[in-house]
């Protein structure tokens, strides 16, 4: 199919349809948390603890100036956090962080599958510089490989973020 048939109204029934988040494990919250909140300048908006099943939930985002307020009562939070767009969910398996030897597959290995996040900033140069600053490791720096002004990072558990921007990403492809 081309995107000229893909290109129309969506799905009838799927009007109110969203992309709510996309979730990655993590080995050691703290760990985790420190990069997406410090590093990436990610909001932590609810964290959910399931006891019974030993694991923890952790849902992060960008917020806007624009955006509407985040309620502090818990259940409106929990309804507003389910209603936004394009988040992250952090998954903690309790007692991962306790075992040295413990990792998840980041997808870019063989057998490949998931590949990355990508994170759109206003100057990928003026970002990576930040990283290189804070020890971030990179799978590929703006100037390296053939497509220039983008970065790949790594957060605490080897999933790759990409650094993009939105000016220079839509050079790709119109060549």
């Amino acid at each position: 199919m081309t995107i000229e048939e893909l290109d129309k109204p969506k799905a009838e029934g799927t009007e109110e349809f969203i992309m709510n988040q996309t979730m990655m494990r993590i080995k050691d919250p703290d760990i985790s948390l420190d990069f997406y909140v410090n590093v990436l300048g990610m909001t932590l908006l609810k964290r959910l603890d399931f006891a019974d099943m030993e694991f923890t939930l952790y849902f992060l985002g960008y917020l806007r100036k624009e955006d509407e307020p985040v309620p502090d009562e818990p259940q409106q939070r929990t309804e507003y956090v389910f209603s936004q767009k394009a988040m992250i969910e952090l998954t903690h398996n309790w007692g991962t962080e306790k075992d040295d030897a413990f990792s998840y597959h980041d997808g870019n290995t063989d057998p490949r599958g998931f590949g990355h996040i990508g994170i759109t900033v206003p100057d990928v140069y003026e970002a990576s510089k930040r990283f290189e600053e804070l020890g971030i490791e990179f799978v590929k720096k703006p100037d390296d490989g053939n497509m220039k002004g983008l970065a790949f990072i790594k957060d605490p558990d080897g999933y790759w973020v990409e650094i993009l921007s939105a000016t220079n990403s839509a050079k790709f492809g119109t060549g």
